[in-house]
């Protein structure tokens, strides 16, 4: 799918932010659609399938936390929140909820603009396949990854991931003997350079914990103390 193909949908009630977004996008090769409440974002998310969101937090209707956690219930969509509330606790809540990047208020357009295309790279990369095999599987004990599709299943039962999430169980999968550090798990799942994000990885780790663990009380990662994590290797 070429850029101009994506469609981002702008979730943000101030109409100066949300303009200078449209148009920036706009002339970036996007095509936009424009929400001015949480709940008129909830809808357009319904009505049509979008390839990127980018949301505020502070808005009418239904804020910013509740439409990621209603959009998560069903969908892996990338979202970006571009939000005043920019303190270290909001943007590591906002990440366990499930949101896939974060920019603080007052914004640079490029950098906003560059952030967006980080988020597109990856939907092309693997996040939707248009040469799905349907049979690239990893597998490890009840847990199964299918790399084509980007799902996963744990017990039979699909896990709703988030892209980091998925790519942080790719990495361990496709290495099972392997202790990784948090700087090798955040650059091979953020594509970014490690920049000390301790507190990020260890809420992705706790996130996928806790999705598994409502399904099975099997142990799929193992914490190494002073190293990183691993693929756990399950009951002897």
């Amino acid at each position: 799918m070429s850029l101009n193909q994506r469609k981002v949908l702008i979730v943000e009630d101030d109409e100066s932010i949300n303009n200078l977004i449209r148009v920036a996008l706009t002339k970036h090769g996007l095509a936009c659609t424009q929400a001015f409440s949480g709940t008129e974002g909830l809808l357009n998310f319904k009505a049509d399938k979008f390839d990127l969101i980018i949301l505020d937090l502070m808005m009418p209707g239904m804020t910013g936390e509740d439409l990621t956690h209603a959009i998560r219930e069903t969908s892996k969509v990338p979202i970006i929140v571009v939000s005043a509330k920019s303190s270290v606790d909001s943007k590591i809540d906002l990440l366990a909820m499930g949101a896939d990047d974060f920019l603080g208020k007052p914004f640079d357009i490029k950098e906003l603009i560059a952030r967006v295309d980080v988020q597109l790279r990856h939907v092309g990369d693997g996040f939707v396949s248009e040469e799905s095999t349907g049979d690239n599987l990893l597998v490890s004990r009840d847990l199964e990854l299918n790399q084509d599709t980007f799902e996963a299943f744990v017990c039979g039962q699909e896990l709703t991931l988030t892209r980091q999430e998925y790519k942080i169980l790719e990495l361990f999968m496709r290495y099972p003997n392997k202790v990784f550090s948090k700087q090798e798990i955040f650059e091979y799942a953020w594509n970014e350079c490690y920049i000390g994000e301790d507190k990020t990885i260890n809420v992705h780790i706790s996130n996928i914990r806790s999705k598994i663990k409502k399904i099975t009380d099997e142990e799929y990662i193992d914490t190494v103390w002073g190293i990183g994590f691993r693929l756990a290797k399950g009951k002897a």
